[in-house]
C-alpha cells in the first residue's frame, strides 16, 4: 500500500462519522441478520456465509458507505477468526503456517481499521464454527482459497457503490486480499486464476465481481457463522 490505512484517509470530510452519528444507530439491526445455521457442507465452488448485512442499492452516500463497510467488516471477522484458529490449532507447518500467520495479522488489522471507521455502529463479531477446516492442512488450504477468492469478488462488487474517498481505502484492502489469494494458490500449486484449467489459458482481463446477493448465495450452507 502506498500509504497506511487511517480513518482520516477513509473519511476525510467527516461525512461517514456524521451519517453514523445521525442515523446508523437506529438501523444496526438491519446491518446484521441472524446467520443461517445448518448444512455444514463445504462447497468447492464457493463459500456460504450467512448473516451478511443488507447493503443498499442507491447512489453513493455516506450512509451507504457505512453499510458497505459493515458488509466488509463481517467478511473480515470471518477471515481473521479463520486464520487465528488455524495458526493456534497446530495443524499447519512450513510455508503454509508462515502464510497463515502473516494473513492472520493482515486480517486483524483490517478488522481494526473498519471498526475504527464505523465506531459504535460497527456490527458485533459473530460466533463461528469452521467445521474442522482449521484442524487439517489440506482442508485449510482449500478453504483459504475459497475465502480469499470470495472476499476479493465481494469487495469488487461493492466498490462501484462507494464514494470516491471511501473507494480508495477499500481498494487498498482488496489489493492485499488479492495477494493473499495468489499466495495460497501458489502454495497449493493451483492455477493462479479462479476456475482456470490446468493448461493455464490466457486469463480474463478483468476479475469477476460478486454482488451482495451472489455472495450470500455463494456463502451459508457451510454453517461457519453460527450466531
Amino acid at each position: 500500500m502506498s500509504e497506511p490505512l487511517t480513518l482520516d484517509l477513509l473519511d476525510s470530510d467527516g461525512a461517514i462519522r456524521e451519517a453514523l452519528d445521525e442515523g446508523m444507530q437506529g438501523t444496526r439491526s438491519e446491518l446484521f441478520r441472524k446467520a443461517i445455521v445448518g448444512g455444514g457442507t463445504f462447497l468447492a465452488g464457493g463459500l456460504l456465509i450467512g448473516g451478511l448485512p443488507k447493503v443498499a442499492l442507491g447512489a453513493p452516500s455516506a450512509a451507504q458507505d457505512a453499510e458497505i463497510l459493515n458488509f466488509a467488516l463481517l467478511l473480515e471477522y470471518l477471515e481473521s477468526e479463520f486464520y487465528v484458529r488455524a495458526v493456534a490449532g497446530g495443524a499447519l507447518s512450513g510455508d503454509v503456517l508462515a502464510f497463515a500467520t502473516v494473513v492472520r495479522d493482515h486480517e486483524l488489522a483490517h478488522v481494526d481499521f473498519l471498526q475504527t471507521a464505523l465506531g459504535s455502529s460497527a456490527i458485533a463479531k459473530p460466533t463461528f464454527d469452521f467445521k474442522g477446516t482449521t484442524a487439517n492442512q489440506t482442508s485449510f488450504i482449500a478453504t483459504s482459497i475459497v475465502l480469499e477468492d470470495t472476499g476479493v469478488a465481494a469487495y469488487n462488487g461493492q466498490g462501484p457503490r462507494l464514494r470516491k474517498q471511501t473507494l480508495g481505502a477499500a481498494a487498498s484492502i482488496v489489493s492485499v486480499e488479492a495477494r493473499h489469494a495468489a499466495w495460497i494458490r501458489h502454495l497449493a500449486a493451483a492455477p493462479a486464476y479462479p476456475n482456470a484449467p490446468a493448461d493455464y489459458p490466457a486469463p480474463a482481463v478483468l476479475d469477476p465481481a460478486l454482488s451482495k446477493a451472489q455472495v450470500e448465495a455463494a456463502v451459508g450452507a457451510t454453517g461457519f457463522i453460527t450466531g
